[in-house]
């Protein structure tokens, strides 16, 4: 029987991630409908014995070469109508595969799902599922690349109440938990290869909007995965400087952007700088960020817990460290031209190097 959905999942290093995701995938609804894909991205562990053991098709790439690559590389070989991509830390639940597939109506493109992030208990853990990093991103943002719109929703969003729970077109997914159809993906031409991290996911589904404007982008959120964040606060701040990064890239690829830079961090650093003649100027910089990301302390005013004052101060840090890693990018991706092509097809780069068993 043709297998219904190819999953890809990629991975450099990530041999145990890659275990207990290709182990949740044998406990799918439509297991026997599935075909599975690793990528094992230049790894020096375990990574592709794993994908072996588990009957997986393995393609190894003899260095690494980001994630962009190994994306196109699974979708080279995948033969299903409907390619998923999944992460090595990513676990899906055990009705993901039926439940994506369920999303492609007449017109449909694409379907993503819900990413639930989970991580040890503490502090990382509420705050990363009271700001979850890794929701879609909504169809509102097809309105307008202005500035000032762009600000607003982000505005918006930071007072918003709760996430949206329910089927709807969406403007882009997260790459952890992201499908579309086959046909789509080969002629949009596949994953823009001069992304390595942060930024390919929002790249491609751009793409295949601009290529296929009739066509929707549709959010399962029955369709869920369980993201494995490590529970430190370094690598979330690592993260946000490596989006910061993808995002300088995306945004020299499509000039028709708005700068993805966060003003948070700049209002504060404008208070403390009035600070040293105003010194009460100082006691508003401690206040400001429950102004501008009140997430924090609306939870910690319903559960009477104080803990969720810190998460102002996070995402304040968050922002601040992706705003360090777009100016990085500009630096480091300021020869890279933008795609004046009116079409898709900025997949640069050869797929060659990879060897499949």
């Amino acid at each position: 029987m043709s297998p219904r959905l190819s999953v890809v999942v990629c991975s450099l290093n990530g041999a145990a991630g890659v275990e207990r995701c290709l182990h949740a995938l044998t406990l799918q609804t439509i297991s026997s409908s599935l075909e599975v894909i690793v990528v094992d991205d230049g790894s020096t562990d375990a990574t592709s014995q794993v994908g072996r053991a588990h009957g997986a098709t393995v393609i190894r790439h003899a260095a690494n070469r980001g994630l962009a690559t190994a994306r196109n590389s699974g979708l080279q070989v995948a033969t299903a109508p409907v390619v998923a991509f999944l992460d090595d830390d990513c676990e899906p639940d055990s009705g993901w595969a039926e439940q994506l597939l369920t999303g492609y109506k007449e017109g449909v493109l694409g379907v993503g799902g819900a990413i639930l992030p989970v991580t040890r208990a503490g502090f990382m853990l509420g705050y990363l599922q009271r700001n979850n990093p890794l929701i879609p991103q909504e169809v509102s943002l097809a309105e307008s690349d202005d500035i000032a719109y762009r600000l607003k929703l982000y505005l918006k969003r930071q007072w918003a109440q709760e996430e949206h729970w329910h089927s709807r077109e969406v403007y882009a997914f997260a790459g952890a938990n992201m499908s579309f159809r086959r046909r789509i993906l080969i002629e949009a031409d596949g994953f823009d290869q001069r992304f390595s991290f942060g930024g390919e996911d929002l790249d491609i589904c751009m793409r295949i909007r601009q290529a296929f404007p009739n066509g929707r982008l549709e959010f399962v959120p029955k369709a869920q995965v369980i993201h494995h964040f490590k529970p430190s606060l370094h690598d979330t701040l690592r993260r946000s400087r490596a989006y910061g990064r993808g995002s300088a890239r995306l945004y020299k690829i499509w000039p028709s952007l708005p700068p993805t830079v966060f003003p948070g961090p700049f209002a504060i650093a404008g208070t403390l700088m009035l600070a040293k003649r105003h010194p009460m100027l100082g006691l508003a910089a401690i206040a400001i960020p429950h102004l501008l990301y009140p997430r924090g302390m609306r939870q910690a005013i319903s559960n009477r817990s104080s803990i969720s004052l810190l998460d102002a101060y996070l995402q304040l840090g968050q922002e601040t460290c992706g705003n360090i890693g777009f100016i990085e990018g500009l630096w480091l991706f300021r020869h890279i031209a933008p795609d004046t092509r009116s079409g898709p097809g900025r997949s640069a780069g050869s797929r060659g190097g990879t060897g499949v068993t």
